[in-house]
């Protein structure tokens, strides 16, 4: 008999809890989803600032690579390894010089120095298009004189994280 009314009881039981996890499923499940939906929400400006934070170190290594080829191209102008164009300073008539290379002065087999392997992209424009300032040129200016490549910039006119414009950088 005993027996009986504790199997009775452990049936009881059951059923109670079988309906009572039908609907804390249902709140279960909408909580899941508002959670879910928040972190998501929380989630999407960090990941967007994460890219930004990428593109503008991508840039900063791109603009330091170029920067350096300009002063090596300046310091082997200045010890005589290569013969600058009058008119340049020593600097490189075009970027694109540092890529396509310059003869060396004392080379019987017209041995070439390059300084760059390609011209880096730019992350914030998208492009391989670069802002080149002269030594003759304003340094706030956004045109280019031409006489020669002194330094380059970003062209974009977006600010960046810190607030200063791409091109101050």
């Amino acid at each position: 008999m005993m027996r009986e009314v504790n199997a009775q009881r452990r049936r009881g039981q059951r059923e109670m809890t079988e309906r009572g996890q039908r609907g804390m499923t249902l709140i279960e499940l909408i909580v899941a989803v508002t959670i879910m939906a928040l972190l998501t929400t929380m989630a999407v400006p960090l990941a967007r600032g994460k890219v930004r934070r990428d593109q503008e170190r991508q840039l900063a290594d791109a603009l330091r690579e170029m920067r350096k080829a300009i002063d090596d191209y300046k310091d082997a102008a200045l010890a005589g390894k290569i013969q600058a164009k009058v008119g340049t300073d020593g600097y490189p008539e075009k970027l694109q010089d540092l890529v396509d290379g310059v003869n060396l002065v004392q080379s019987a087999e017209s041995k070439k120095i390059k300084f760059l392997r390609r011209i880096p992209f730019d992350p914030i424009t998208k492009s391989y298009d670069w802002g080149v300032h002269s030594m003759q040129d304003d340094p706030t200016s956004t045109s280019w004189g031409g006489q020669n490549v002194f330094d380059v910039y970003c062209k974009s006119t977006e600010l960046a994280l810190d607030g200063k414009p791409y091109s101050e950088k």
